[in-house]
């Protein structure tokens, strides 16, 4: 078995410049590597699952260079695949140094020519569809009734997306409805916690003691504009909504 394989998301959603993708690229292609091209994971993990296990199987570790971990992690939990050893290389966030530094002293590999392979999902269209971070979603139904689309069901209270590709490009708008950020669009190119990243984070405590009334006040304000801000996340994703919907007859009468 060999040790370790590096795969790389051609993504065509835009998340980063088509400048960038190419420069991962060059600079992947001069390590002694099995290096995967990936035209489009999110629709790899759709078409290819034979390709993914295969991956599983034949490596120890998987060095993936693409978009958040988060994104990653549940694209293949929702599909019912796994890639053991797993460790992902965020493109949106890392600059291209950043990657060729972490592939040479954190995983040892060495310079060279990478053994190439591309792997084409075998989609005729763009797989822009929602991923469920399951242990944050609490199966409220929220996004089955706001979508139009079918893209979900919801049924004894479990929620399940079983008619992925019926998702219309671009439109995030159920995702913007999930009252604890459950719904990830890993091709959505605003970034952010609906495509991918870590919702929130927690306070650590430095053994200081903490003064209530200011912390009170704090959590006030933040409330406040907590609400302020998911009544500017309804609009959109309303417009959003209604937008979909207009091209979605559009296409009908042609």
């Amino acid at each position: 078995m060999s040790k370790s394989c590096i795969l790389f998301c051609n993504c065509g959603g835009g998340v980063i410049t088509p400048e960038k993708l190419q420069q991962i690229k060059s600079s992947l292609d001069a390590f002694d590597a099995d290096l995967y091209q990936l035209d489009d994971f999110c629709g790899i993990v759709l078409g290819r699952k034979d390709f993914i296990r295969a991956i599983d199987r034949q490596y120890e570790r998987k060095i993936m260079v693409a978009c958040y971990p988060r994104a990653i992690k549940n694209l293949l939990a929702q599909n019912d695949l796994e890639l053991s050893g797993l460790e992902v290389l965020n493109f949106r966030e890392l600059s291209v140094a950043d990657i060729e530094s972490k592939l040479r002293n954190d995983y040892s590999f060495t310079e060279g020519k990478a053994a190439e392979t591309l792997i084409e999902s075998g989609l005729d269209v763009p797989a822009w569809y929602p991923v469920i971070d399951q242990p944050l979603c609490i199966d409220c139904g929220k996004c089955f009734k706001f979508c139009l689309f079918g893209v979900y069901t919801f049924g004894d209270k479990q929620l399940k997306v079983v008619n992925p590709l019926a998702c219309k490009n671009n439109c995030p708008a159920c995702g913007r409805n999930c009252p604890t950020s459950a719904i990830i669009f890993p091709r959505l190119k605003e970034g952010g916690v609906l495509a991918g990243a870590e919702p929130g984070t927690e306070v650590k405590s430095k053994g200081l003691a903490a003064d209530i009334n200011m912390i009170s006040t704090l959590n006030q304000r933040s409330a406040l504009r907590r609400n302020i801000f998911r009544a500017g996340l309804v609009e959109q994703a309303e417009a959003e909504r209604r937008k979909a919907l207009e091209e979605l007859k559009n296409s009908n009468k042609d």
